[in-house]
Parts: C-alpha cells; structure tokens; sequence
C-alpha cells in the first residue's frame, strides 16, 4: 500500500515561502516595482496623496500625522527594534562575541562605509547635497542574504555568515549615523523623560523579569519621548531592544521576525517608492547627487570590503572565512552594495527638497538592481574557475547560519 500522500492547502505553501530566505527580498522588490507602476498610472497622484495625508488631530498630538510619516517614524521603530535584537545576540552569543570572530566582520564594514561615504563627498563637497555623505554606507540584510541564498553553493555558507555579521555592524553603523548626524534641534525635557523611562527598563531587566506587558508600555513611551526630543524616532527602537533581557531575544526576535519582513517592510517600500518618474528627474541623474550615492553603493562596498579584508589578512591579524576565496569575498562585498532599505530611509533624513529625496531613491534602487545583476554573473564566472568550490556542505556551519537567519 502505498503511504499516504497528504494534500498541501495554501496555508502550507505561504509558510514554506515566508520561511525561505529569498522571500522577503523578492516581497520587497515585487512592492517596489508595484508602487512605481502605480505612482506613474493616471491615478498616481492620488495613490502618493494618500500616503501622504496629513491628520490635524494626530498633529495635535504630537503624533506622526500621515501614513507616510507614521510608516517611516512609528512602524519603522519596530524593523530598528528588531535590528537591536540582531545587534544584541550577535555581540552576546552570535558571530560577534569574541574578538577573533569579530574582527574581520567589523574592519570589512568600516571599510565598506568609510570608502562610500568617502566618495559621496568626493564629489559632492561645498555642494547642497553634501548631507547625503551617509546614503551609500548603508547594506541592506534581507536583499544581501535573499540573493545569497538564490546563488546556492556558489556563495559559500561561512561567507554567507560573515555577510550577515557585516550587515549587521552596517545596521549599527547606519543607526549611530542616523543618531548623531540626522537628527533635529534637540529637546531636553523629552529627553530626559526618555533617559527615565530607559531607566526603569534597566531595572527590570536588573530584576531578570520576564519580558512582558511594562516592557512593552515603557517601551511605547520611550518611543514616543524619543519622537519629540529632536533625535529620529527609530532610535528608540534599537535602544529599547538593548533594554531586553538576554534570554528573552530568541524568542522575541522569531515573534516579530514576520511581521517586520512581510508587513512593515513592504509597507515601507510601497510608500518611500512611490515615485513619479518623468523627464525632469531623469534628467537628474547625472548629477552629483547620483553620481556619488551610486558610486559609493555599486563600487565604492565593494571596493571599502575588499581593502579593509585584504590589510587585515596582509598583516595575519585574520583569515579568510573558510573555504572561502578573494573571488567569493568581492561577490560579498558587491552584495553589501545592496543599500535598499536603510538607504531610502536615510535619503529621506538626508534632504528636505522633495525632488532630490527622490531622485535619491531611484539611485539606490538602480545601485540595488545593478548589484544583484552584477553579483549573480561575477560568483558564475568564479564558479566556473574557483578550484577550491566546496562540493561537500559543512553541515556544523550550515546550521549556525540557519540559526542566525
């Protein structure tokens, strides 16, 4: 008798595709493509007003007042969130809690945002774009590791987790810059009510309480402190997830893993893309503006990983991931070139001039598609003539990075 075969509904195939690592980039691009269709259709106008309506009474309330604005200071708080949890485990009991793990991880990011922001300025210094410095320094973890995964074999799984560890100090990189360089005038009354509201989730997580309902009510009210003290609201996400207890990340991590992936981040990129494109801002993108957020994304990553790797090896202070080549790491260095989502975002912090915010955006999506099309002929091409291709998996550290995804 043959066993039996049990029929699979819709439900069985939505889990398979939401547990795939390749899901959450093809969810952002198939959002992204959807919203310029859309903005650029006769009803464009219409469909980019109803994001950006603005409520009086939400105003009043010294809330975010457009769905816009709420996406991009509210809901984005919790992708920072999650972002901090990331941050957290990797440096507590992830890739990044030893120095020897550490190393090569960290000095790969510093180059592959020193160099872009380097040539951002190059050729946008004493010019009203100059702000722009921190928009090509960004790599965007779910695009990198959603393109990783589409390449299979020919993207080794060590340089798989050596790419989310970067990314990983990148996030915390872009979160410090966002802090420090994008905020507005600071307000030292809501800061210090954030300051206390930090302090009593200090003392809980003193206290080894279980994360629960006053976590989550500190956590709201440390947002909102943090939304009308002059620093971007985000950062209280990534704060507040620092505010965790240890043995609570796992598990709040894989609870709001979905929700941020396939709920705000699409969100996000139906409303940050909704973009009218017409002859006057293509005929922008040969600007310095343009010139400098693609230069920095599509060559300069590539080129501030590849540098910082090569003079940490050349004086033996650290090894290549194993089993990985020169050729493998610059394929992971053109994916760290995928800024996406944190480049958008700070696009958006980086300029007040609607059209140059835009103009900003279609360069990151143009940088984003041209690295993706680039990375998936250069691992090809150092397939075809990588000796050293690994042909047996290394199960042991297959399972970690099924672990850290």
């Amino acid at each position: 008798m043959p066993a039996k075969v049990l029929k699979r509904n819709f439900l069985d195939y939505l889990k398979e595709f939401m547990h795939d690592s390749k899901s959450i980039g093809i969810v952002l691009l198939a959002c992204t493509i959807a919203s310029l269709i859309v903005a650029n259709l006769p009803f464009g106008t219409s469909y980019i007003q109803f994001f950006e309506k603005e409520s009086s009474f939400l105003h009043s309330l010294r809330l975010p007042h457009s769905i816009a604005h709420f996406t991009n200071d509210g809901l984005m708080a919790v992708f920072f969130f999650l972002v901090g949890l990331e941050i957290k485990r990797e440096f507590t009991s992830g890739e990044l809690s030893s120095f020897s793990k550490a190393v090569l991880p960290f000095g790969a990011a510093l180059g592959g945002m020193l160099v872009p922001a380097f040539i951002f300025i190059l050729f946008n210094r004493g010019t009203i774009y100059e702000e722009g410095w921190g928009i090509p320094m960004a790599t965007d973890i779910a695009f990198s590791l959603g393109v990783a995964a589409i390449l299979g074999r020919k993207f080794p799984v060590a340089l798989k987790i050596f790419l989310m560890a970067l990314a990983i100090i990148d996030d915390l990189g872009a979160i410090l810059v966002i802090a420090f360089f994008y905020g507005g005038s600071i307000s030292g009354y809501w800061l210090l009510a954030a300051a206390v509201c930090i302090a009593l989730l200090s003392l809980l997580n003193k206290r080894k309480s279980a994360f629960g309902w006053m976590n989550i009510v500190l956590g709201v009210v440390l947002w909102y402190c943090v939304y009308n003290s002059g620093i971007h609201a985000t950062i209280a996400g990534v704060v507040f997830a620092f505010m965790v207890p240890k043995k609570d990340l796992t598990e709040l991590e894989h609870s709001i893993h979905n929700v941020v992936n396939f709920g705000i981040l699409p969100l996000f990129a139906l409303v940050n893309t909704a973009i009218i494109i017409n002859s006057s801002l293509l005929g922008e993108l040969g600007t310095t503006v343009s010139i400098g957020i693609f230069c920095g994304l599509f060559f300069g990553k590539p080129i501030g990983v590849l540098l910082a790797c090569w003079i940490l090896v050349q004086h033996k202070a650290v090894s290549l991931p194993e089993g990985t080549t020169w050729g493998q790491l610059a394929g992971a260095g053109i994916l760290a070139g995928i800024g996406f989502t944190m480049s958008i975002f700070i696009s958006a912090l980086a300029f007040e001039q609607k059209n140059v915010i835009e103009l900003a955006k279609i360069v990151v999506l143009i940088s984003a598609i041209l690295s993706i099309i680039a990375v998936l002929i250069w691992m090809g091409i150092v397939a075809r003539y990588n000796n050293k291709q690994p042909k047996i998996i290394d199960m042991e550290a297959e399972d970690e990075y099924s672990n850290l995804a």
